[in-house]
């Protein structure tokens, strides 16, 4: 399979299964606002954006309140993770939907991450057909890494792999370079080395993250772009931490609008 054409199209997964149980409420995690708004549908707007032209949202917990709210949204697609055993099971749901398009590349995402910019996945679409890649990766270096997987690179500064913070030994754990989940793939060798993801590790989950190091076993590209702001990647897993991305947020909408 030869690398993406320039403009190869690009579609999107976004996964939006997860319950998120330190929120102190039964709605989905990506059901929550922020400015005014659930969080998914900032990271479905920076992929429409960026020029999918077909999102997949992974769907799992109270589903129904996640289809409901995208419905009006004629390029928005629904796939069911009906377990919860990963974030490659979550992209693996995606097979069958985007089984006739291998050629194409295809961006995936947390539907959590609503300070996602458009220009960040744009440029991480460009170096990953640039590159050739089959697979790429944005990173972040931020102050506290904690909770992140970290980018482990080689001696010679190139990518190895990620390793969640579960399975990091310490020198891992002092890395404060992170992965915020932002993912580029060739749509077909995506799936392909999905097949061969494993989870003998300590969640005992399937990790999108391991098809990285399948993809450099293989002797293929991966590409990196040091291209996410500190400040894009706050995790929310409670309502403080959803406070402060929604201040944030609607901080930078306020200077968006001042300058036009």
């Amino acid at each position: 399979m030869e690398p993406s054409p320039r403009h190869a199209p690009v579609d999107a997964v976004i996964l939006a299964a997860g319950k998120g149980t330190r929120m102190q409420s039964d709605l989905p995690k990506v059901m929550h606002e922020v400015a005014g708004r659930p969080m998914v549908h900032w990271v479905v707007d920076a992929c429409r954006d960026a020029g999918a032209s077909r999102i997949v949202v992974v769907v799992g917990h109270r589903a129904e309140l996640v289809r409901d709210s995208l419905s009006d949204q004629s390029d928005v697609e629904f796939v069911t993770q009906e377990e919860q055993l990963g974030t490659g099971h979550a992209v693996d749901q995606a097979r069958e939907a985007l089984a006739g398009s291998p050629d194409h590349d295809v961006l995936v995402l947390c539907g959590d991450g609503p300070l996602i910019r458009t220009e960040t996945l744009r440029i991480l679409l460009d170096r990953h057909r640039e590159s050739g890649a089959d697979a790429t990766l944005a990173t972040a270096v931020i102050e506290d890494p904690a909770g992140y997987g970290r980018i482990v690179r080689d001696e010679n500064g190139d990518f190895a792999r990620i390793v969640e913070q579960k399975d990091a030994d310490e020198t891992e754990l002092a890395i404060r370079e992170v992965n915020p989940s932002y993912y580029c793939f060739r749509t077909g060798r995506l799936f392909d080395r999905l097949s061969r993801t494993s989870n003998d590790n300590a969640n005992g989950e399937y990790y999108v993250t391991d098809v990285f190091g399948i993809t450099r076993t293989d002797g293929d590209r991966v590409a990196v772009v040091d291209a996410v702001p500190a400040e894009d990647i706050l995790s929310i897993n409670t309502p403080d931490q959803l406070a402060e991305v929604d201040e944030i947020l609607r901080a930078r909408l306020g200077r968006m609008e001042a300058t036009r």
